[in-house]
């Protein structure tokens, strides 16, 4: 898949994800609430994956990094100067959450997803610009 369209996909899953998590945010302690918060986790899971595979294709196409796993294209974006430690560290720890997805059954495990994505829209964001800023350079 080209970068541009992987690109694109990736903005438009995580608009999504943005919008899914506010609307979750106006649920909170009603009787919808969960539907809404599993919603939004799906839509995490599926947008993490997108950027994952964007980066990959990125550092392949821009850098000749080939690299093969979420968590190594997310070192690979930052040893190319993309992200600082603390992102580089935050975005690992939402790898780690992403893989813990399949257990959204468990209430513990899906409120403290869900909890933190207050901290990952901004840096998941923040990869995004910054993959549009090069993409767009050329």
């Amino acid at each position: 898949m080209a970068l541009k369209k992987r690109l694109e996909d990736f903005e438009k899953a995580f608009k999504r994800l943005k919008e899914s998590y506010e609307e979750t945010l106006k649920h909170k302690g009603d009787e919808y609430y969960t539907f809404f918060r599993d919603s939004t986790i799906q839509r995490f899971e599926f947008t993490v994956e997108i950027m994952w595979k964007t980066l990959k294709s990125f550092l392949y196409e821009y850098t000749g990094i080939d690299c093969k796993s979420p968590k190594s294209c997310i070192r690979d974006f930052f040893s190319a100067g993309y992200l600082t430690e603390d992102e580089t560290t935050t975005l690992l720890e939402m790898i780690d959450d992403r893989n813990m997805t399949s257990h959204t059954y468990h209430e513990e495990v899906a409120e403290k997803i869900f909890k933190d994505l207050h901290i990952y829209l901004p840096i998941i964001e923040k990869v995004l610009d910054k993959l549009k800023e090069q993409v767009n350079k050329i």
